[in-house]
């Protein structure tokens, strides 16, 4: 018999023990702190995954406990979840504890630099040559990050950032642009295997990997919520915005870039922000969207990524790391060949 369990984001836990016999679940008993009504309903999930080969896939599983539950109240959780929690008793998936991750968080770096790691170190831990990975970035120079897919001329306004000295650069990630400069921004990477968001859809995967950092961000007083698809928020405004890349071999990317003490004015000025991306944001000006952590704690940045890093290791296996020399030398070249190059930055004018 073996174990596996899987707490949604913002919800309840589901466990879930599997007994395989001849490739096949012989056995399945799910249990969790969630709530269901009736409970007859609970002996039909048990019921619909029993007898299924043990390649199931989390979707037909979902389907089959959605069918069985029909008639029932799940609060708390949902036929998913409990299709990921087998998935993990089998092996199959993985959850935050069956790995250690990794802190690193190295000194200022030029923004090239900054993106090249990214691309190294999810390079790396795809390979296997590095474990899990959470990097806390700092940055030495002002810029303005592109989204993989953005168009240059139609999202940067290129005489205001030189003018002000904002760099422009394009991330290996798609959404939106990123407004930078050292001291006003917190900016972290998770690096993961596949395995840690098997059987989740990509937006679902959001806000499983974000799910840390609401935890760490309530702790320091601030009413954070995760915003589909990819933004975390407060009732003052946004805070921030999560981007992902993945390898083929499904290798995860996640990265967050939030707030801290933004200068509204000027970013506006560098970014080319139209009414249509403001449209569903229930706002009409740029500068009302985001509201800065400095304002909404009192503390200072440095402190706020400390009390991060506490958060994240009281919740997961973590232990203390650092760059490797081949990961430096590695990402220097990628800045410089890669991320500094113009058809880079401008692979879509």
């Amino acid at each position: 018999m073996s174990r596996g369990e899987y707490k949604v984001p913002g919800g309840k836990l589901v466990a879930a023990e599997v007994e395989v016999v001849d490739e096949r679940l012989a056995s399945v008993h799910i249990s969790g702190d969630f709530f269901l009504e009736p409970d007859d309903a609970l002996e039909k999930i048990d019921a619909a995954l029993t007898d299924l080969p043990k390649d199931v896939t989390v979707e037909r599983m979902a389907t089959l406990v959605k069918r069985a539950t029909a008639d029932a109240h799940l609060v708390g959780f949902t036929p998913q979840a409990v299709a990921i929690a087998v998935r993990r008793a089998l092996g199959r998936a993985t959850g935050w504890h069956d790995h250690t991750f990794e802190i690193v968080h190295p000194g200022p770096s030029e923004p090239t630099m900054n993106l090249a790691l990214d691309q190294v170190l999810l390079e790396e831990v795809g390979a296997g040559r590095r474990g899990p990975t959470l990097r806390i970035w700092e940055w030495s120079g002002r810029c303005v990050i592109l989204g993989s897919f953005q168009s240059l001329r139609n999202e940067i306004d290129s005489v205001a950032a030189e003018e002000l000295g904002v760099q422009v650069v394009r991330r290996i990630s798609g959404g939106g642009a990123m407004f930078v400069e050292p001291g006003n921004a917190i900016t972290y990477s998770l690096y993961v295997p596949g395995s840690l968001v098997e059987g989740l859809s990509f937006e679902q995967s959001y806000a499983f990997l974000d799910d840390w950092v609401i935890g760490a961000l309530r702790e320091l007083g601030i009413d954070a919520s995760y915003v589909p698809l990819n933004d975390i928020s407060s009732p003052e405004g946004k805070i921030g915005g999560a981007a992902q890349k993945r390898l083929a071999n499904g290798t995860v990317l996640h990265h967050v870039t939030m707030s801290y003490d933004i200068d509204a004015d000027k970013m506006l000025q560098v970014l080319r922000i139209g009414r249509e991306k403001l449209s569903d944001k229930g706002t009409a000006s740029a500068n009302k969207r985001v509201d800065p952590m400095r304002r909404q704690t009192g503390m200072a940045r440095e402190a706020i990524i400390d009390s991060m890093k506490d958060h994240f290791r009281a919740r997961y296996r973590t232990s203390e790391g650092e760059l490797h020399s081949e990961e430096i030398a590695r990402a220097g070249e990628l800045a410089v060949g890669k991320f500094s190059d113009p058809a880079w930055i401008g692979r879509v004018p």
